[in-house]
């Protein structure tokens, strides 16, 4: 996130600077808590993060031992860091793409088309793959939920599959999506907080993802349980075009603003040339989108500001030098033992984290200095760092019950969250998978 100043490096390593976090993560957590005690839905979103983290912002600023002035200075430069801001632009510009695609029918488009290849016989892993690749080209798990998630019910009923099965076939491939896009949120946090391009994450995410998947599409093939003829679907393959072109041009290396400026002008273009959809509308989407991205845009700002807080008060020096004493407990070697150990450090952290605040994207921030500094100090490439936190980050919010995603589709089939993280095998295959993978996997 941000680089440290010459006064960050300096700081003696302090606990008392982590206290604005915990605050944070308290109001966060406590309100979720108190809400879920009291049976309201969604309780881990009634008290929104930009709100949350405002109290911890203002004890950072009283803690600080810089003047006033000083501290309010360093948490605008914080906040006014490149990456934050390259962040936060990307943000808008993901947000816009996935909005203008839905209103011109991209998404019912790509949906009609999975459902026309599925197979009568392979309902569970044909949605787990409708809802990868929805996820994948949208970069959005909760948007993938709600798109498939009414359709996966419906054929559900009729091929008198378990609701709980569907579930989690449907959030495994909304989380494998999700964790894989190059225009995900969770993607943006992660490469930009580690310092590396989005193409270079990908590949190295393939890694864990690809021996991940193989494993879950067998596992709902073994899984699968009764079978329905699917009327068939109108097809619109001139709407799925620009879903395909940005996951094409992303993963070929050009650079992110030009991919989605390119996707955004070209799911327009394809509402006005096949359907009433004027320019005026096109602008209106493209707004909404911005707005759609509001909280998530803000709230790394802030963090941002309250990282380089933390840093220049020595917080930041301090977890990291706790998880550096781990580090060496569990390492007295060098080189790839010490890669080994710090990669499933930012692992742990990332992963406390999330079970906190229910939020991948959130998390990833949050950790994104710490795990950064562990990286350049144990030779960990900055493709592998962002890869190892959106993973982590990804595999707890597919297994925590307060989760989003979880509310979100449980809401949709009517049965408990718990039950339908309990089918999230993706997320429980790609823990085993990934871990396996850190400690055996050969470094260049």
């Amino acid at each position: 996130m941000s680089n440290p100043t010459p006064a960050a490096q300096h700081s003696p390593a302090s606990f008392i600077a982590l206290l604005p976090l915990f605050v944070f993560l308290g109001l966060f957590i406590g309100a979720g808590v108190y809400f879920q005690s009291q049976g309201v839905d969604f309780a881990f979103y009634q008290l929104p993060s930009v709100i949350a983290i405002l109290p911890a912002i203002i004890l950072a600023l009283i803690l600080s031992k810089q003047k006033l002035n000083q501290s309010i200075d360093t948490f605008i430069g914080g906040i006014g860091h490149s990456n934050i801001i390259a962040m936060c632009l990307i943000y808008l510009l993901a947000g816009a793409f996935a909005a203008v695609a839905k209103a011109t029918g991209g998404v019912d488009a790509t949906v009609a088309l999975g459902l026309s290849l599925i197979p009568s016989n392979l309902l569970l892993p044909g949605f787990f793959v409708i809802a990868a690749f929805i996820a994948t080209a949208m970069g959005t798990s909760m948007g993938t939920i709600a798109a498939v998630a009414p359709i996966a019910l419906g054929v559900a009923d009729q091929a008198q599959i378990d609701y709980a099965l569907m579930a989690g076939a449907v959030m495994s491939g909304a989380l494998f999506g999700d964790n894989l896009s190059i225009i995900s949120d969770t993607t943006i946090a992660a490469t930009r907080t580690q310092g590396c391009d989005m193409k270079d994450k990908f590949r190295e995410n393939l890694i864990f993802a690809i021996p991940a998947s193989l494993l879950t599409l067998i596992a709902f093939v073994f899984a699968g349980q009764g079978q329905a003829e699917l009327a068939s679907q109108n097809i619109d393959l001139i709407k799925v075009i620009p879903y395909l072109t940005i996951l094409i041009l992303a993963v070929a290396g050009l650079n992110v603003f030009v991919v989605l400026t390119l996707g955004i002008l070209l799911a327009g273009a394809t509402g006005l040339f096949t359907m009433d959809y004027g320019v005026i509308q096109f602008g209106k989407d493209i707004y909404a989108g911005f707005s759609n991205m509001q909280e998530i845009f803000i709230l790394s700002m802030l963090v941002g500001g309250l990282a380089a807080l933390m840093q220049q008060q020595g917080g930041l020096a301090f977890v990291s030098k706790q998880i550096e004493k781990l580090i060496t407990r569990f390492s007295k070697a060098q080189g790839e033992a010490s890669c080994r150990a710090a990669e499933l450090g930012m692992a742990g952290i990332v992963a406390v984290t999330n079970t906190c605040v229910a939020n991948n994207t959130v998390s990833i921030v949050v950790t994104g200095d710490i795990a950064k500094d562990l990286a350049e100090k144990h030779g960990v490439s900055p493709k592998r760092a962002a890869s190892v936190l959106d993973i982590f980050a990804c595999i707890i919010q597919g297994l925590i019950p307060y989760g989003a995603q979880a509310l979100l589709i449980a809401s949709t089939f009517s049965i408990t969250p718990l039950a339908a993280v309990s089918h999230a095998w993706y997320c429980m295959i790609l823990a085993v998978v990934a871990v396996a993978i850190v400690i055996f996997r050969k470094r260049h």
